[in-house]
């Protein structure tokens, strides 16, 4: 269908390199766009980029710095000479009782996974409108909805990062700007590998819960990134859409 082909677009993609990331640029690239991944570990950008084709670049930056989103943004602009989408994914968590949390460790969380999101955006915003129109896709999560007894900063970087893109969508709407935020589930990746590791009993209750029976992949994000990402999303902005396996509608 020609509403979800991004041939010619150019994508944005923080925390690119591995897990949802990585599997939301896997899905961009296979419906057409030109792909910069932004990540740290300059190693796992090279394979991922290697993954996804000669459509795609990637630059090593840390986001936690006020310099990294704008020059993720740079790069991509610079690269492709234009751009239309932005997937912000990069982000962390420590876990432990709230009582334990250093303000440091509250900060660095806090840091990564809402302000450098919004610095993006920010980074973003006249080059999405100089283009007359883009997408931008926040990562939230399930704790956006439920607490966690063990993520309590986190939990609140990703109820902000809803409430920050309806912010956003209602701003920049005008622009023809659609903001949305994708609430993963619980997706088997490098990040989720240390909460089972670190949580007693979290797979069996995480199978216990999900009607789909199953930890979600990578390859499940690529097909909500690949919608929110074209036209054929255009009447759609300010949403929290969960991809979870049903896992927030189970009881």
């Amino acid at each position: 269908m020609t509403s979800f082909d991004l041939t010619g677009k150019v994508a944005l993609v923080t925390g690119g390199n591995g897990g949802i990331g990585l599997g939301m640029a896997k899905g961009l690239a296979d419906a057409g766009a030109l792909v910069m991944v932004a990540g740290r570990d300059a190693q796992k950008n090279r394979r991922a980029v290697e993954s996804l084709g000669a459509s795609a670049d990637a630059i090593a930056v840390d986001m936690a710095q006020d310099s990294g989103p704008k020059a993720a943004v740079d790069r991509a602009v610079k690269k492709f000479g234009r751009l239309d989408i932005v997937v912000n994914n990069a982000g962390i968590n420590i876990r432990k009782p709230p009582q334990d949390y250093s303000l440091e460790e509250w900060h660095s969380v806090l840091n990564i996974n809402l302000t450098s999101l919004f610095v993006c955006c920010q980074a973003a915003y006249p080059h999405l409108r100089a283009q007359k129109g883009g997408k931008i896709i926040n990562i939230g999560s399930m704790m956006s909805i439920f607490g966690a007894s063990f993520a309590a900063p986190y939990g609140a970087s990703k109820g902000g990062v809803v409430q920050l893109t309806k912010s956003l969508a209602a701003a920049w709407a005008a622009d023809n700007i659609q903001v949305n935020a994708v609430l993963p589930g619980w997706i088997d990746t490098e990040l989720t590998k240390g909460a089972r590791e670190q949580v007693s009993g979290l797979n069996e209750k995480v199978l216990a819960r999900t009607p789909a029976g199953r930890w979600g992949v990578p390859d499940d994000m690529a097909g909500i990134a690949v919608f929110l990402a074209s036209a054929a999303s255009d009447f759609i902005t300010g949403t929290a859409i969960p991809v979870d396996g049903g896992y927030s509608a189970a009881g």
